[in-house]
């Protein structure tokens, strides 16, 4: 399933993760740390894969067209978790 929204948003996403959840969400996926920074924005792709994110320029930093939301779900996740447990 595909997910819009703004590369503004995406960012603050990423932003209020705390430490170490890009290595948990790379470690569940199998896949590189870099990977999961690209998918928040990153562009080091000679370490890491494109995830399927489109951006287009655009208000609020651009839109973001996200072609895989699992990385973003696990995201949202984690932040979930830690909220509860505040």
């Amino acid at each position: 399933m595909t997910k819009t929204i703004t590369f503004n948003d995406l960012r603050r996403l990423k932003d209020s993760l705390p430490d170490g959840s890009m290595h948990q969400i790379a470690d569940k996926l199998n896949t590189t740390v870099q990977t999961v920074r690209n998918y928040f924005g990153g562009s080091n792709y000679a370490f890491g894969k494109n995830c399927g994110v489109h951006i287009e320029p655009g208000p609020d930093g651009g839109i973001v067209v996200l072609d895989d939301t699992t990385i973003y779900d696990m995201a949202v996740e984690i932040l979930q978790k830690e909220k509860e447990q505040a």
